[in-house]
């Protein structure tokens, strides 16, 4: 407070209009870049652990668009590969007689993020705070 009682209120005005634009668009924006930073993780992530043997399986990954249901966003990591998931999950020798192991890249890949999201995410909210509060 002041002397004689007087408040000086621009600060927390201004203060109060960042907090606006953040509400409005700038959310949205960064749920959207957030999602698709860490599909790129997603997927540097599995195409380092897909065994090559001509690079087929390993070009094959790819990431689709950003969707929006409600407040879940969710984008695709896919590999549209015919014979992917059975090098994913494992599967039998040509004579039967055997059974190959899966390499479960994409599920160990994806397991590894789940651990890593929360700081990631946590660092990329603080950073957009800062920016907001600070910078106009």
């Amino acid at each position: 407070m002041g002397r004689g009682g007087r408040v000086d209120l621009r600060q927390l005005k201004a203060f109060e209009r960042k907090l606006a634009k953040l509400a409005s668009g700038d959310f949205e924006r960064f749920c959207e870049a957030a999602a698709k930073e860490l599909s790129a993780r997603l997927l540097g992530k599995v195409i380092r652990r897909t065994p090559v043997d001509e690079g087929t399986l390993r070009r094959g990954w790819t990431i689709g668009q950003v969707k929006k249901s409600g407040s879940l966003y969710e984008i695709e990591v896919i590999n549209g590969v015919d014979y992917s998931q059975y090098i994913e999950f494992g599967h039998r020798t040509s004579n039967h007689q055997g059974w190959v192991n899966g390499r479960f890249m994409m599920t160990i890949s994806a397991d590894e993020l789940d651990q890593q999201a929360p700081a990631i995410l946590e660092r990329k909210l603080v950073n957009m705070l800062k920016e907001a509060i600070d910078g106009d």
